[in-house]
């Protein structure tokens, strides 16, 4: 089911966007001309009138969006594993003496070793989807692995493989 989302000119002011959840409740962000956020929750008997308006900064509003973001992509996912029988989904993290760390997740070679694929990164606040082969790895990213129990378990076992040099 698609969201509607409805934009409103305030003039003098910037934009608002407004949605109406399911139960009923309205909600919306107001991004004013000098880029200021405010994130807004409506009265529920009174849609005109606003009962929170929290202002939020630039590392707020992206944070707020990345985790928005990273709990609907691994809901998907779940929702996924649920219709594949024997589809696995797992967060997998990268110790600090792996030896992985600092190098591209092409290195791994996890799809051709394992048939499990690296499709998400949580860096911090941060989702990476679909990294590329390039993708270079950091100590306590945080790996989404799709695939089945065995090719998990190897994905798990390749980036824990300590390095030789650390």
């Amino acid at each position: 089911m698609r969201v509607r989302v409805e934009q409103t000119a305030l003039p003098g002011i910037g934009v608002r966007h407004d949605l109406v959840t399911t139960s009923g409740r309205r909600l919306g962000v107001v991004t004013h001309r000098n880029g200021r956020r405010d994130l807004v929750l409506y009265d529920p008997d009174d849609p005109d009138s606003c009962t929170a308006d929290i202002p939020l900064t630039d590392d707020e509003a992206e944070a707020l969006a990345d985790i928005l973001g990273a709990s609907l992509m691994l809901g998907q996912l779940s929702g996924l594993r649920q219709q594949a029988a024997g589809l696995l989904t797992e967060q997998v993290s990268i110790p600090a003496g792996s030896r992985y760390v600092g190098r591209p997740l092409g290195d791994t070679q996890t799809r051709t070793r394992t048939g499990a694929s690296i499709v998400a990164v949580l860096r911090e606040r941060e989702v990476i989807a679909s990294p590329d082969p390039t993708f270079r790895f950091e100590a306590g990213d945080v790996v989404v692995v799709v695939g089945t129990r065995q090719g998990l378990d190897g994905v798990t076992a390749i980036l824990a493989e300590a390095d030789p040099d650390g």
